[in-house]
Formats: C-alpha cells, sequence, structure tokens
C-alpha cells in the first residue's frame, strides 16, 4: 500500500511534464482531470488502512494517516471539480480574449503543479518538507492569480507573494527552532523534523523554545491560511484568479496550510499543554471571523465576497481546534470537506457570471435563475452550504463545533462566534438573494455555459446533497484523524 503515497504527488507532475510539452490542449487538460481523480483515488484506497496506524514510504519520508487521507479527500474532490471545469473554462478565455496560447500553457503545467505541491504537504513525514510544499504553492499559485495579466491581477499576485513570504518565512523561523530543540532532545539530524520523531520525543522538547517556535509557526502557517494578521491578500487574490483556481485556493489551499498546523499543534500540545495553541488559536480565530464578517456586510463584490466567506470559514475553523476536543476536530474536518464543496460550486459559478457581464460587481447581475438555471442552482446551492443550512453537511458540522465549544467550558467563544455567523449569514443571504432572484435587467446578457463547467457543477450539487445526507461513512475517518491528532475525549 505504500507506494499510493506516491500517487498524489507523481500523477500531477506527470500531467504537468506532458502539459510543458504539448501546451495547453484538450488532451492535457484531460490528464490533468485524471491526475486530480487518481489523488482522490488514492486517498479512497488509503481510507480503511490508516485506521490503526500511520503507514510510511520512501524511507519514513511521506506519511499517511487518517488527517492525510482526509485532505487528500478534500484535494481530490475539489481538485477533480476544478479541472474538470478548467477544460471549457480556458477554452472559453481563449476564444474571448482574456488569455493567449502561452497564458493557457502556463495554466496547464501550474495547475498540477499546485496539485502536487499541496499532495506533498499534506503526506509529508518531514516537517520541513512540508514547509518546501507549502512554499511551492506560493510559486505556483503567484502565477496562476496574475493569469489575466491586468494591473488588478498582477498587483494581487505581487501582494500575495509579499504577505505569503512573510508568513512563511516566519514559519521556516519555527521550523528551524522545532529542529534545534528536536536534536538537543536526542533526535537524530536526518529524522529531527519527522512528525513522528518529534511526537515521540514532545516529553523533552525545551518548552521556552518551543513556545517561540509555535508562535511562529501559527503566525505563518496562519497567513496562508487566511488568518489574521497576515489575512489581506485573500481577497485579492481570490478576486483576480480565474474560476477554478479560486475554487482549489479557497477550497483547499487554505485547508492544507491548516493542516500544517494541525501537525505542529499535536507536538506542541504533548510540550506544552492545551493552553497555548489554544490561547492563540482562539484569539486568531476569533479576530478574523469578525473581520471577515464586517466587510462581508459592506461588501459590492461577488467574488470578494466569496473570498471573505472563506476567511470567515477558516476563522471558524481555528476555533474548533482551539477547543481541541475529538469532536471539535471530527466536526473541522467534516466542515473543511463539505467547505471545499460548497466554494468550489460558487467560485465555477461566480466564473460563469463574471465571464457574461465582464464585472464582478454585485449590482450587475440579476436574475440568475431566470437567465441560467443551472448557474443559479449551483450558486444557491453553493450559498446554502456556506451558511450551513440542512440538509447539508456544514449544518452539522457547525452544530458539532457548537457542541464542541460548549463542551469545553468556552461559552463565551461560543456566543461571539455564534453573533459573528449571524452577521455573515445575513450579508451572504442578503448579497445573493440580489444576484439570484427578481427579474433580470432588459439587457442583461446571455450567460453561457461550457459542458465541461456544466458537468462538474452538476457533480458539486450532487456531492453536497450527499455529503449533507450521508456523512456517516467518513464519520469513523474523522474521528480516527481526531484520535491520532492527540484531541482530548
Amino acid at each position: 500500500m505504500s507506494y499510493l503515497l506516491l500517487v498524489p504527488i507523481l500523477a500531477p507532475l506527470v500531467a504537468a511534464g506532458l502539459a510543458a510539452l504539448l501546451g495547453w490542449r484538450r488532451l492535457t487538460a484531460y490528464v490533468t482531470l485524471a491526475a486530480a481523480f487518481a489523488v482522490l483515488l488514492s486517498g479512497a484506497i488509503l481510507v480503511h488502512r490508516v485506521e490503526s496506524g500511520a503507514v510510511f514510504a520512501v524511507g519514513h519520508l511521506l506519511r499517511a494517516d487518517s488527517l492525510t487521507v482526509t485532505m487528500l479527500l478534500v484535494m481530490g474532490t475539489v481538485g477533480t471539480l476544478a479541472t474538470w471545469a478548467s477544460v471549457g473554462y480556458i477554452d472559453a478565455e481563449l476564444r474571448d480574449g482574456h488569455t493567449d496560447r502561452a497564458g493557457a500553457h502556463l495554466y496547464a503545467v501550474l495547475l498540477p503543479l499546485f496539485l502536487a505541491a499541496m499532495a506533498l504537504a499534506v503526506v509529508a513525514n518531514n516537517i520541513g518538507v512540508m514547509w518546501v510544499a507549502i512554499e511551492a504553492t506560493t510559486v505556483a499559485t503567484a502565477f496562476l492569480v496574475g493569469h489575466r495579466r491586468t494591473r488588478a491581477a498582477f498587483e494581487a499576485a505581487w501582494k500575495y507573494v509579499v504577505i505569503c513570504s512573510v508568513g512563511i518565512a516566519l514559519a521556516l523561523l519555527g521550523t528551524v527552532l522545532l529542529y534545534f530543540v528536536s536534536l538537543h532532545a536526542g533526535a537524530s539530524s536526518a529524522h529531527a523534523l519527522d512528525i513522528d520523531t518529534l511526537l515521540n520525543n514532545a516529553a523533552q522538547l525545551d518548552p521556552d523554545v518551543t513556545r517561540l517556535a509555535a508562535g511562529l509557526l501559527l503566525l505563518g502557517y496562519g497567513a496562508k491560511a487566511g488568518l489574521v494578521p497576515f489575512h489581506t491578500w485573500l481577497a485579492d487574490a481570490h478576486s483576480q484568479a480565474p474560476a477554478p483556481v479560486s475554487a482549489l485556493m479557497s477550497g483547499v489551499l487554505l485547508s492544507v496550510a491548516f493542516a500544517s498546523l494541525l501537525r505542529v499543534k499535536s507536538v506542541v500540545d504533548l510540550t506544552l499543554g492545551t493552553g497555548f495553541l489554544r490561547a492563540g488559536l482562539l484569539v486568531v480565530g476569533l479576530l478574523t471571523v469578525l473581520i471577515a464578517a464586517s466587510l462581508l456586510v459592506v461588501q459590492t463584490d461577488f467574488k470578494r465576497m466569496l473570498a471573505y466567506s472563506s476567511m470567515e470559514n477558516m476563522g471558524l475553523v481555528a476555533i474548533a481546534a482551539a477547543a481541541g476536543t475529538k469532536l471539535a476536530i471530527a466536526a473541522l474536518l467534516l466542515h473543511v470537506l463539505a467547505h471545499g464543496i460548497g466554494k468550489s460550486l460558487v467560485f465555477l459559478a461566480a466564473g460563469q457570471l463574471q465571464a457574461a457581464h465582464d464585472s464582478t460587481a454585485i449590482s450587475a447581475v440579476t436574475g440568475v435563475l431566470t437567465r441560467s438555471r443551472l448557474v443559479g442552482v449551483a450558486f444557491a446551492v453553493g450559498l446554502a452550504v456556506l451558511i450551513g443550512l440542512p440538509p447539508f453537511a456544514m449544518f452539522a458540522s457547525e452544530l458539532s463545533i457548537a457542541r464542541a465549544l460548549a463542551g469545553a467550558n468556552l461559552g463565551w467563544v461560543l456566543g461571539a462566534t455564534l453573533l459573528l455567523l449571524t452577521i455573515a449569514f445575513a450579508s451572504l443571504v442578503r448579497n445573493g438573494s440580489r444576484m439570484l432572484l427578481g427579474p433580470p435587467q432588459p439587457d442583461a446578457p446571455t450567460i453561457a455555459l461550457p459542458g465541461t463547467v456544466a458537468a462538474a457543477m452538476v457533480t458539486g450539487i450532487i456531492l453536497s446533497l450527499a455529503l449533507g445526507l450521508s456523512a456517516g461513512p467518513l464519520t469513523a475517518l474523522f474521528q480516527s484523524a481526531a484520535t491520532q491528532l492527540g484531541a482530548s475525549s
């Protein structure tokens, strides 16, 4: 089974190599789609294998446990939807003159490289390799954010690179400090940053240095996850990136960065106890939800609206991680999966609305349900997922997070979070209803829908309903991940 750990990395790399040779064409686009599906398939096959413990490969360099498998399922699902939609999306971009053959070629190479880097981040057993993989995602996505080569796209790409590079630099310093304390705890230099080595030696790590490393890693990986204080790149990058890339960044990349933070948390909690990172996660989580909810109230751009929704949800994930119980971590993982699928739906629909109106202003879009039933339904279902309406899975995950916060004696956090989520809920409903309902304007353009985008939307709707109505088969996986991460009862 250990060879399966190589599939999520090698399959996208093969797709990237083929795209580099042949450029953008249907063949290379569908090979990338197959690579994304291979990531999903490898995660699905590994589900039962990791319930009893971690699986290693390549001399303990790669590791698969229940958290790894969960993230592979998220990555494979969203990646399949995004790469499927990319086929028609880039063809339309070429037809409408928003990109050229060179831009499409670069997109074809970078998209699978982005998938490979994220896959390496979640299967790495070494914290240093994980850091390299997270940094590689910045390099790949910076060019994808600037895909349209407009002034706004270039500004967003530079802002993304500068802010995330500061965050990654902090994470690097934190990683170096972890290496230092691991060596002084008796670990060999070759394996000092291995997750299993750090977990085994956690009790011997110097608490003062570990505390500093944990703070730096929280800020560093928090920047990549869209958490305060390094959150300002997120709205610009998501609003300028191609819709499938926005789906991957919002639905997967933010979660991959947070999964890296969960890895660190499992070590730090054994060394320092749960109080230190709990306090940090509560502060950044609550501030992130507060800022996101506040900006949603005044938002006039629908792609930025979706970006701030991602901030809100990652803040909630941080708050759940602060609770730290098995219920909280399991609910967090369900939330991540449901959010990934729901955010893919709304970003894919938003991409078609942007293409039709040549604008992302909420005021420019009305009567979507009347003008394009599938785009309207996809956008409506995605919003319903994101605001936590039943029967969708985020209703169950948010309810479970609320129970976990109450059980962890964090009632004041629960109260503040519910108030902020209510504000975000009202803002999303208000803006979403403006776009979806009401009569269309007399001069409203036709909303074109490429076949592959339509297929991805239909699949996303079905998956959202299926996960909401029957998340049961994944419950054991999420609970196993919580146990392996050292969550309390």
